[in-house]
C-alpha cells in the first residue's frame, strides 16, 4: 500500500468533525499561502521595480543637472551635488553610492569615503542606450549599480552610476514576509476556532441523530427526545400515546383544517411537533426527532392493535387458518384448531390445507390463485377430522397479507349439528308426509296384493278340484304373482327410501329419478283428487351433486303446495283444470327442474315470504309453513337457485337450477 492509500485509508476512519475540521484547514492554509505567495511575489517583483526607478529617477536627476558642472569643470559643485542627492531624505539607507565619470571614463566625483574600487566601473553602458542595472559586490555586500548618460545635445559627455544597496532591499521584502507569514498565521488559528466550533456545532446533533439511531435499530424506542437544550418531552402528556383511540390531532387530523376539539385540546399547541428557530442543523435535528416520535407513536398503536387481534385470533371460538395462496399450506392456525381438528399445531402448520377437506376447498384456493378479490363465504362444506371423521362447516375466506406473502385468512364454523337438526326437521317432515301419503299407498300396494290374493286362489281352487291347469296358464298365473310381488316390494323400498334419514355425502343424481320415484307413492292418491300429472321429462340429463333422498322431500314439497293451492281454486268433483305440470331439462352448464300448478297464483306481498320458516297462509292447524323453507335449504345446500314465475289465477311455476356435475369437473357417469 502506498504512502497516499495509507493516509487515505486513515482519513476514512477519523471521525466527521476531525474530517470537517482537518478539511477546511487545509483548504484555508491552502487558499491562504497561495494568495500569500502570488501577492508576494507581486509585492516584491513590484517594489523591486519601484526602487530601481527610484534609482534610475536619482541617476537621471544627476545627469541633467551636473552636464553643466562637467562642462565647466566644477568639481565642487558636482561632489555637492551627488553628496546632496544621495543623503536626500532616506536615501543614505537605500543609496550605497553615487560617483560620476566623464567620457574617458576618468572618475570626476564619487561619495565613498575610501578608493572606488574598479569592479564599480564594470557596469558600462552600451551604445545607444540610456542607462544600465548590474548586480556587483562591493565589499562585503551586494549592490544594484545603476548607470545613467550624462548627455549635452547629441553627445555624451559622461555617465552616472547610483549603487543600491540590495541589504536595504532585502530587508523591505524581509519585513514583508513576516507581516505575509503573520497573516497566514492568523488566518490559520481564526480558521482552526471557527473549523473547531463550526465541526462541532454540525457533528453534536449528528451524534445525537447517529445515536438515536443506534438506539430505534435496536428496537428501543424509549430513550428520551431532547427538543433543545433542557427541554425534555414526556410522552404521558399526549393523549394520543396514552389512549391508542384517540388519533394523533397533529399527525392524522391537522391536515383536515379543523381546529382541535376539546378531547384535543392540548394538541392546538403540540408539544413536539413543531420547528425550533435555527438553520438547516436545527430544522433536520427537529425533523428528525418528530420521525422518532411518529415511530413511537405509532409502534405502540401497532403493537397494541397486534395483540389485540393475536388475542382475538388465538381466543376465537372457531377456528382460524392463514393459508398461503401460492402453497396452500397452512402458516398459522388458532388453538381452536387443534380442538375441533385433532391435530397437534406443529402437525397443521405445514400441512396442505387440502387434507382437511379435498372434495370443497380446492373451490376456495382456485378462487384466490385465478385473481379473485374480496372475500367469500362458503356454506356447508365438508372437512375431515384426525382419523377420518367428517363433519361440516362453514367457511368465510379473505385475502390478506402475512409475513411480506399473499395468503388466505379462512374462519371456519362447526356446523355439523345444525346440519343433524336440519335433518331431524326434515325427517319430521317426512314423517307428516308419508302419514298424508297412506291412503294412496295403502292404495297401490292393495293392488297387487289383490292380484296375488286372486292368482293364488285360483290355484287353489284348481288343485281343491283335482283339475289339471294347463302349462300356459300356470306360468302366466304365476309370472303375474311374481310381478305383483315385485311391484308391491318396489313400493315398499320407495316408501322406505323416502323415510330414511339422508347421509351426509353427496352423490350424483339424475334428476329424473327422484321424480318418478316421488309420483309413484303420491300419483294414485292425487289422481283420486281428480289431479293430474303432466311430465316432460328429458332424457340423458347430467347428473347433479346431491342427495335423491332428499331431493324426494323437495319434489314431494312442491307437488303437496301444488295441490293445496289446485284445491283452493277448484273441488275434485266441480270439473275445471286441475293439473301439475313437471318438467326437467338441461340449460348450459346448469340442470333444471321445473314445478307448474294450475292453482290461484301466490299474492306479491306473499313472494318474498314463502320461503320463510313456520310461515304459512294456510289455516291454523293445516300445517307449519315448513315445506317451502325445507324446500329452498336443501337447494341452496347444493349450489342452487330457485325462482319463483306467479300471476294472480294463473297458477304458479317454482323453477329450481343446479349447477351440472359435468361443470364442476366432475364425471357424468
Amino acid at each position: 500500500m502506498t504512502f497516499g492509500e495509507r493516509m487515505a485509508a486513515r482519513f476514512t476512519r477519523i471521525g466527521l468533525r476531525e474530517k470537517l475540521l482537518f478539511s477546511m484547514l487545509a483548504a484555508v492554509l491552502f487558499i491562504s499561502v497561495a494568495i500569500a505567495l502570488i501577492s508576494r511575489w507581486i509585492l516584491v517583483s513590484s517594489l523591486t521595480n519601484e526602487l530601481e526607478m527610484r534609482g534610475f529617477a536619482i541617476a537621471h536627476s544627476v545627469a541633467e543637472r551636473g552636464g553643466s558642472y562637467i562642462l565647466d569643470n566644477d568639481i565642487p559643485k558636482l561632489l555637492v551635488l551627488i553628496f546632496d542627492e544621495a543623503r536626500l531624505r532616506q536615501r543614505k539607507d537605500l543609496v550605497a553610492y553615487i560617483f560620476i565619470e566623464d567620457q574617458a571614463g576618468n572618475i570626476l566625483a564619487h561619495t565613498l569615503t575610501h578608493r572606488l574600487p574598479d569592479n564599480l566601473r564594470a557596469n558600462t553602458l552600451p551604445p545607444g542606450r540610456p542607462d544600465a542595472i548590474k548586480l556587483i559586490e562591493l565589499g562585503n555586500q551586494e549592490v544594484y549599480d545603476l548607470a545613467a548618460a550624462i548627455n549635452e545635445g547629441l553627445y555624451r559627455i559622461g555617465t552616472v552610476h547610483v549603487g543600491l544597496n540590495k541589504r536595504h532591499i532585502d530587508t523591505l521584502v524581509g519585513k514583508l514576509r513576516v507581516a505575509f507569514l503573520g497573516f497566514i498565521s492568523a488566518v490559520v488559528v481564526i480558521t482552526v476556532i471557527l473549523s473547531s466550533w463550526l465541526s462541532k456545532y454540525i457533528t453534536k446533533p449528528v451524534s445525537d441523530l447517529t445515536r438515536l439511531s443506534d438506539e430505534i435499530s435496536r428496537g428501543n424506542f424509549d430513550i428520551p427526545l431532547k427538543l433543545g437544550s433542557g427541554e425534555d418531552w414526556n410522552s404521558a402528556e399526549c393523549p394520543a400515546f396514552t389512549n391508542t383511540d384517540l388519533p394523533c390531532w397533529h399527525f392524522d387530523q391537522s391536515r383536515s383544517g379543523q381546529t382541535p376539539a376539546e378531547t384535543h385540546r392540548k394538541c392546538a399547541d403540540c408539544a413536539f411537533y413543531r420547528k425550533h428557530q435555527g438553520d438547516e442543523v436545527v430544522q433536520l435535528g427537529d425533523s428528525f426527532r418528530n420521525m422518532v416520535w411518529s415511530i413511537k407513536l405509532y409502534r405502540r398503536r401497532l403493537r397494541e392493535s397486534e395483540e389485540k387481534y393475536r388475542s382475538l385470533f388465538d381466543s376465537g371460538p372457531d377456528p382460524i387458518f392463514v393459508v398461503d395462496c401460492a402453497s396452500g399450506t397452512i402458516r398459522d392456525a388458532n388453538p381452536r384448531t387443534t380442538e375441533l381438528y385433532g391435530y397437534p399445531r406443529e402437525q397443521l402448520l405445514g400441512m396442505p390445507f387440502l387434507d382437511l377437506g379435498p372434495e370443497h376447498n380446492p373451490a376456495c384456493l382456485d378462487f384466490f390463485t385465478e385473481g379473485g378479490g374480496g372475500c367469500v363465504y362458503y356454506p356447508k362444506r365438508l372437512h375431515y377430522k384426525n382419523g377420518g371423521e367428517p363433519f361440516f362447516v362453514n367457511m368465510h375466506a379473505c385475502p390478506i397479507s402475512y409475513r411480506g406473502k399473499q395468503a388466505i385468512i379462512i374462519a371456519v364454523t362447526d356446523i355439523t349439528e345444525l346440519i343433524e337438526k336440519d335433518a331431524q326437521l326434515i325427517q319430521a317432515a317426512k314423517m307428516k308426509s308419508l302419514g298424508e301419503m297412506s291412503a294412496g299407498v295403502a292404495h297401490e300396494i292393495n293392488q297387487p296384493l289383490n292380484a296375488i290374493k286372486v292368482g293364488s286362489e285360483f290355484l287353489s281352487m284348481m288343485r281343491e278340484e283335482d283339475l289339471e291347469i294347463p302349462k300356459e296358464h300356470f306360468e302366466e298365473v304365476v309370472n303375474e304373482i311374481s310381478a305383483q310381488v315385485d311391484r308391491a316390494a318396489e313400493i315398499i323400498d320407495t316408501l322406505r327410501s323416502f323415510g330414511r334419514k339422508s347421509d351426509l355425502m353427496e352423490e350424483s343424481v339424475e334428476l329424473n329419478q327422484p321424480v318418478r320415484a316421488v309420483l309413484s307413492m303420491v300419483r294414485r292418491q292425487f289422481e283420486l283428487d281428480n289431479i293430474r300429472f303432466e311430465l316432460k321429462l328429458a332424457e340423458g340429463l347430467s347428473p347433479v351433486r346431491a342427495h335423491s333422498n332428499r331431493l324426494q322431500q323437495v319434489i314431494f314439497n312442491l307437488v303437496t303446495n301444488a295441490r293445496d293451492a289446485i284445491n283452493d281454486v277448484s273441488h275434485a268433483d266441480g270439473g275445471g283444470d286441475r293439473r301439475i305440470i313437471i318438467r326437467t331439462g338441461d340449460d348450459e352448464s346448469k340442470v333444471f327442474i321445473e314445478v307448474e300448478d294450475t292453482g290461484g297464483g301466490i299474492d306479491e306481498k306473499d313472494r318474498q315470504k314463502i320461503f320463510e320458516p313456520f310461515f304459512t297462509t294456510k289455516e291454523a292447524g293445516q300445517g307449519m309453513g315448513l315445506g317451502l323453507a325445507i324446500t329452498y335449504g336443501i337447494i341452496k345446500d347444493y349450489g342452487g337457485e330457485i325462482r319463483i314465475e306467479s300471476s294472480k289465477g294463473q297458477g304458479t311455476v317454482f323453477r329450481m337450477e343446479f349447477p351440472a356435475a359435468t361443470a364442476r369437473g366432475e364425471s357424468k357417469a
